[in-house]
């Protein structure tokens, strides 16, 4: 991988208490919020732009529900004061938001995605930043996913989902790669 530009922008979506709710089921790559960090750390330290996206579900039973905890970003990714904060109703960063608006006007096209979940949030956002034109790069081991169930009642592990989506992005909106990765393209 090529080096970074020095604005590229870390996005994290959704990385909020509500993704702890046992009644997400089994999830993947549980070793994600690490990598996030990492990742977080860095372009901290060679500051870099972040935007943190946050949902704020209108569903009555969503655990991303305002009012409630798990609406709250987890800890250990709680934005720094000169960090954007965008705040989302839908699955795609970008809708009903000022997000490209803001990275267009300072001139940012270079965006690194991370969070959850990867066949939701992630990859919607993901899809719209590269038909936008933003040269996209997602983190496998910096996102995450659940078990699915199809419409034939069949179960997919997270594994499986996770792998798929990023398949599904993979050259067409974004290039998926790695933490090491990145942090090694950091200059």
């Amino acid at each position: 991988m090529n080096s970074l530009p020095a604005d590229a922008v870390l996005v994290i979506v959704d990385v909020q208490k509500a993704i702890d709710h046992p009644s997400w089921g089994r999830r993947n790559n549980p070793q994600a919020e690490a990598n996030i960090v990492r990742l977080l750390q860095a372009w901290r330290e060679t500051q870099r732009p972040v935007v943190h996206v946050r949902h704020l579900s209108t569903e009555p039973n969503s655990t991303y529900r305002p009012g409630q905890v798990g609406c709250d970003f987890k800890d250990m990714v709680l934005p720094a004061a000169n960090e954007l904060v965008v705040d989302k109703h839908v699955q795609c960063a970008f809708i009903g938001t000022d997000l490209a608006s803001w990275l267009k006007q300072r001139g940012y096209q270079t965006l690194v995605v991370t969070g959850v979940v990867t066949n939701n949030s992630v990859e919607a956002t993901v899809r719209v930043a590269g038909n936008l034109g933003f040269d996209t790069h997602v983190v496998d081991d910096a996102t995450a996913t659940f078990d699915k169930v199809d419409l034939k009642q069949k179960v997919h592990l997270a594994e499986d989902v996770h792998a798929l989506a990023l398949a599904n992005m993979h050259r067409e909106y974004a290039t998926v790669t790695d933490t090491e990765t990145l942090l090694h393209s950091l200059v």
